[in-house]
């Protein structure tokens, strides 16, 4: 990978809310970490290849997987849909960007262009595209895995900035071993990131969420084939707005102080926490995957030594980075100071930061509704209630309207500040994955 200027990227800025006081014994620490990435630079560059095309944004590769196994002929609507998706998120491309397409069904094969390359995209490149997706047909089993060693193949031939991949399955993936799967998905880490997408509601919520996941990409339910070719223009659209990839999260922290955990709170709740990969003496680095023009939350907890009332201590600090194949690191600019401050005032110890306080109630109404539909599916009624009751105050509480609309289509509320409520005797299947998928989304605090 070629090593960026300074004006080759989008500015990144860093934000810090914590309360840094804590009472006589105190040792947790808890900050909420904002990063910000503003106006992406367009210049040729670079050591080996352009990773800017001048006017274009980035360079790039794609790879679309589309599931071809037989159950995308039931109904056969679906598979035309996918079609249709697929050449809408071609035309979405920009010039420049070399891109493959895949049929998944349990082996991977190329559809367009073949031969284990990628093509440009341009007119000529894309009509081309197009018309070999006439070629796919339902037929065969699903294997998952091995769609996506292909990819990684296919995207890892090109010198670009970034590498993205989409994925659509209809159906769980039943020719190979979870085994098998999470190898691929451990092969592919890091390589390159990749939106999953489940059309219908065969599939495994799971399965699909938990490849978005470890791929640092998005997941999401389309349960009518009919509004595929809107998602896939949204998702390519948006993958063509990426400008940098590979960013981490650079915690370093002193002696005695541990982290307990580093999570992504927003747009979503990502678990980051055992993804560290250790990048010098008390530094670690957390992967954050590509970046536009977007804003994210990160909630960093740390444990530090017991200290006497009127000590503080920097806690952690906190910085951008592009790791080098190298070994060498580009530093991003933008750093935040998490502090502590041992205080006998009371009302400054126990005093819960409102970004704190709003996101550890955003990661526990997304537990709430993954444990609610668990224990519904388990036979657990009354635990289901409970847990799904707690659900819809949290967002009551936080002002989370989408996932409230959602879970109202699960239980009867009652009174939502209590969390009172009923489990609908009949939820339609495809209303209850939507809420499974979308657990995880949460709403910005209120500044």
């Amino acid at each position: 990978m070629a090593i960026f200027s300074k004006s080759n990227v989008p500015q990144f800025s860093m934000d810090v809310y914590q309360n840094e006081y804590l009472p006589e014994g105190g040792r947790e620490v808890n900050a909420i970490v904002t990063v910000s990435a503003t106006g992406g630079g367009t210049i040729g560059s670079a050591v080996a290849a352009p990773l800017y095309t001048p006017g274009h944004g980035p360079s790039a590769a794609v790879a679309i997987m589309v599931d071809c196994s037989g159950s995308m002929d039931y109904p056969p609507a679906k598979m035309r849909n996918a079609r249709d998706a697929t050449a809408a998120a071609i035309d979405t491309l920009r010039d420049g960007v070399h891109f493959a397409v895949i049929g998944g069904t349990h082996v991977a094969k190329e559809v367009y262009p073949g031969g284990g390359r990628l093509a440009v995209a341009d007119a000529t490149t894309r009509d081309q595209a197009k018309q070999a997706l006439r070629k796919l047909s339902a037929g065969g089993g699903t294997a998952i895995g091995t769609w996506l060693r292909l990819a990684d193949r296919l995207l890892s031939s090109a010198d670009v900035a970034i590498r993205h991949g989409i994925l659509l399955t209809d159906g769980r993936n039943e020719h190979e071993s979870p085994e098998e799967l999470r190898a691929a998905l451990d092969a592919c880490a890091g390589r390159f990131t990749c939106d999953a997408r489940g059309v219908g509601t065969d599939w495994e919520v799971k399965e699909v969420t938990g490849i978005a996941s470890a791929l640092l990409g998005t997941a999401d339910i389309v349960a009518d084939p009919a509004g595929l070719a809107a998602d896939f223009t949204q998702m390519m659209e948006t993958a063509m707005g990426k400008e940098v990839a590979d960013v981490a999260l650079r915690v370093w922290t002193p002696v005695g102080t541990t982290i307990k955990f580093v999570k992504q709170v927003a747009p979503t709740v990502e678990e980051l926490t055992y993804r560290r990969t250790e990048s010098g003496p008390r530094s670690g680095d957390y992967p954050t995957g590509s970046w536009g023009d977007e804003s994210r939350d990160y909630h960093v907890c740390v444990e530090v030594p017991a200290a006497d009332l009127g000590q503080e201590m920097l806690a952690a600090r906190v910085s951008l980075v592009i790791p080098q194949p190298d070994g060498s690191v580009q530093n991003l600019g933008a750093q935040g100071l998490v502090r502590a401050v041992w205080t006998d005032d009371m009302v400054a110890s126990t005093s819960i930061n409102p970004q704190v306080a709003h996101y550890t109630g955003q990661a526990e109404l997304a537990q709430a509704i993954q444990q609610g539909l668990d224990l519904r599916k388990a036979g657990d009624m009354d635990g289901a209630t409970a847990k799904l009751g707690r659900a819809v105050q949290l967002a009551s509480v936080s002002g989370n309207a989408d996932t409230a609309k959602l879970l109202a289509k699960v239980v009867d509320v009652v009174d939502a500040a209590a969390g009172t409520v009923r489990l609908k005797a009949k939820v339609a299947e495809a209303d209850e994955m939507t809420l499974e998928t979308r657990s995880t989304k949460t709403v910005r605090v209120k500044k």
